[in-house]
């Protein structure tokens, strides 16, 4: 399937904002004022922010109400309790879809996505269906001040999820990405169930399987300065076997 879209300015230029970016949020009361305002502050037209926050006892929620009053275009979606990254990027989606925004573009709350990429993603739409804020693009590595052990587990991570599923991409895992609706709308939402990274995996396996155009962007990826990283041994054990799943169902045609 080939991309249909034509090049554009980007902030867009009039009307309502086309690009929606969904931050999902846990214990971020150190980072979701600072990501916000940036982003606000490159891009003051254009684009609305969604943060979806699983109760966190940190008070996430409550900052982000405090800067509501002078940003129109933020959103607040607060849910009953910690639920997941991937069911919280699938009730943005469905947000998204339901507001008619033309690209949903996902980011970290720890500012370890720039924002000063998302013109970069959203440029890239010109040419795909997909685009995915890349660490590895064409085997390099765009990483600052990661440990080693977790460089090298995110690194063989990519490279065994493209050895059993086949999908063309170097970053596999990445978390920074843009979609366009068109995506979205054709995949059966209700089928994904995968959290923590291999949400990203399989949303990106189903959107391959789709025949749509996948590109990847370079970006810099920097570590979190503040607050705890979410990754758990769950998210890992369940990365390591959901690329032998997706696999399976698409052989099967049960995706």
């Amino acid at each position: 399937m080939t991309s249909s879209a034509e090049s554009r300015p980007f902030p867009p230029e009039g009307g309502d904002p086309d690009i929606l970016v969904i931050i999902p949020t846990y214990n971020e009361s150190e980072n979701i004022s600072r990501v916000i305002e940036k982003v606000f502050t490159l891009y003051p037209s254009g684009l609305d922010i969604l943060v979806i926050d699983d109760k966190s006892p940190d008070g996430t929620a409550a900052i982000v109400t405090s800067l509501q009053p002078g940003r129109p275009g933020l959103r607040l979606m607060e849910r009953s309790g910690k639920q997941g990254l991937g069911t919280a990027y699938l009730a943005g989606f469905r947000y998204a879809l339901q507001k008619e925004y033309r690209f949903i573009i996902e980011m970290d709350a720890d500012m370890s996505h720039d924002p000063e990429m998302i013109p970069s993603l959203v440029g890239g739409m010109d040419s795909a269906d997909l685009v995915i804020g890349s660490r590895y693009v064409n085997n390099t590595v765009n990483v600052v001040n990661w440990p080693l052990g977790r460089l090298v587990l995110s690194k063989l991570a990519s490279g065994y999820t493209r050895m059993i599923t086949g999908i063309p991409v170097f970053d596999p895992t990445s978390g920074f990405k843009c979609f366009r609706r068109e995506v979205l709308e054709s995949l059966d939402l209700q089928r994904v169930n995968s959290q923590g990274y291999s949400f990203q995996i399989e949303m990106n396996f189903r959107v391959w399987k789709k025949g749509f155009i996948i590109r990847e962007v370079p970006i810099v990826f920097t570590d979190r300065t503040v607050g705890k990283s979410k990754m758990t041994r769950k998210n890992i054990r369940e990365a390591v076997w959901i690329v032998w799943w997706l696999k399976i169902k698409s052989i099967a045609g049960l995706l």
